[in-house]
């Protein structure tokens, strides 16, 4: 098996898959590399992003069942204008801190539910909240340190397309394809 694979319960090889709508340039590196000085060092291999689908093992066979899905999503979607603005946490049930999405809260959202309602299903945690993880399980000054920090940050992008994102074993995330929102 190689690194890029898990088994799943049946033994059979998975791979794990993501599917967010990426942040652009400049901001998604920058907040990325703040992200990095909170001392989240496995940021590093974390694209920023707004996630559309979690961490989930698929088996291989899956992988071509997901992508077709995936370009049916994104032919159905439209673009749209999203506004990055402020922080917010999840504490005390998750010790996350993350930059609020401000506008386009709806549109991620519905996003969100078609891609779920492929063939890749898999229950969340948590009820849906479009955001962009700044600080993860880290002590609780830098959780502090991040809110207060970017409590004023903004910026404005167009949302147009969402990308699928493969997990290769090695902690880095890399880009499997883009589906540009064409609706």
């Amino acid at each position: 098996m190689s690194p890029s694979e898990h088994a799943d319960e049946r033994g059979q090889a998975s791979l794990v898959v993501g599917v967010a709508l990426p942040v652009p340039e400049p901001w998604g590196s920058h907040l990325q590399r703040l992200r990095i000085g909170y001392g989240e060092e496995r940021a590093a291999a974390i694209p920023t992003h707004i996630t559309l689908l979690p961490p989930t093992p698929i088996t291989e066979d899956d992988l071509c069942s997901l992508e077709e899905h995936l370009e049916c999503v994104a032919r159905e979607q439209e673009a749209f204008e999203v506004m990055l603005r402020g922080t917010g946490t999840f504490r005390p049930v998750s010790e996350v801190v993350f930059v609020q999405v401000a506008k386009g809260v709806a549109d991620c959202e519905r996003l969100e539910r078609a891609v779920r309602t492929g063939p890749v299903r898999r229950p969340l945690d948590f009820p849906y909240h479009p955001h962009v993880t700044i600080a993860h399980d880290l002590p609780l000054a830098a959780l502090d340190r991040a809110f207060r920090d970017l409590g004023a940050f903004s910026c404005s992008y167009p949302a147009d397309a969402f990308r699928l994102y493969v997990h290769d074993g090695d902690g880095e995330w890399r880009t499997r394809a883009d589906y540009p929102l064409a609706g």
